[in-house]
């Protein structure tokens, strides 16, 4: 155990520090704080994404940031994502020369942040950190499940993840998630939602290492100490907003 947590010390430490960041800004509970926090780090994973999917059109940032301007104006952000899909594909096709990987970092991670500025200003920064404590409690819960239990690979796209880490994250994942789930969706509801968005974020989590493995990379990028990329730290945090917000807006 002391082994595993002194193997952990400077990804704690990031995480930490990372987590009382997001307490800040959650007391303090502006959209457009959060909406200028999010838009930074976008802009951050935007880059990471230009670089595993082997990108060079630097004009991909004026995209991105065009969108996100907007993102604070409308009233309905996830629309703008098909606004701006529609116009990439119209001047791809007027222009027959624009690189046709700019639509990927559209999709992921762009997208992704769309619907979690959605969660915030539907749900409120409640729905935030509830879904902030999933994500967290299924790596946590994964990581030591895997480490104590783990006999059966997962997925050959992630050698390191064992079937047994990776229910063992759910199911701490959904007990976590009960306890900071909104009332409004009462404890089936929590259940449901803390199972379906902790199974997300470990898809998100396997397709950013699919994205690492085909770009021949370790780690997204190295500014967070310990996690590497920013990619590396939210992958999960990016699926699991698009579920959230779908489950929620079903359910309440």
């Amino acid at each position: 155990m002391f082994k595993i947590l002194g193997n952990l010390s400077t990804r704690v430490k990031t995480a930490l520090v990372l987590f009382v960041l997001f307490l800040i800004i959650a007391y303090i509970d502006s959209y457009f704080l959060f909406w200028l926090v999010f838009g930074v780090v976008l802009m951050v994973a935007v880059r990471e994404a230009k670089m595993l999917y082997g990108l060079e059109d630097k004009s991909i940032y004026i995209y991105v940031l065009l969108l996100w301007v907007a993102v604070y104006f409308y009233p309905m952000p996830v629309d703008l994502i098909f606004i701006v899909a529609i116009g990439y594909a119209s001047q791809l096709a007027y222009k027959r020369k624009l690189d046709k990987k700019m639509i990927l970092p559209l999709l992921y991670p762009t997208a992704s942040f769309v619907f979690l500025i959605s969660l915030y200003s539907e749900f409120g920064v409640m729905v935030l950190f509830w879904l902030l404590i999933i994500v967290a409690a299924t790596d946590t819960g994964a990581y030591f499940a895997g480490k104590t239990f783990g006999r059966t690979p997962f997925c050959e796209t992630s050698p390191n993840k064992t079937l047994e880490g990776v229910v063992g994250g759910m199911i701490f994942a959904v007990f976590m998630g009960i306890f900071t789930s909104i009332n409004e969706v009462g404890i089936l509801g929590a259940i449901i939602v803390s199972a379906i968005v902790s199974l997300s974020s470990v898809f998100g989590d396997l397709y950013e290492s699919y994205l690492k493995r085909e770009a021949g990379v370790k780690d997204s990028g190295n500014i967070l100490p310990g996690h590497g990329g920013v990619l590396d730290r939210v992958d999960g945090y990016l699926f699991g907003a698009i579920v959230m917000l779908v489950l929620l807006r079903i359910i309440i």
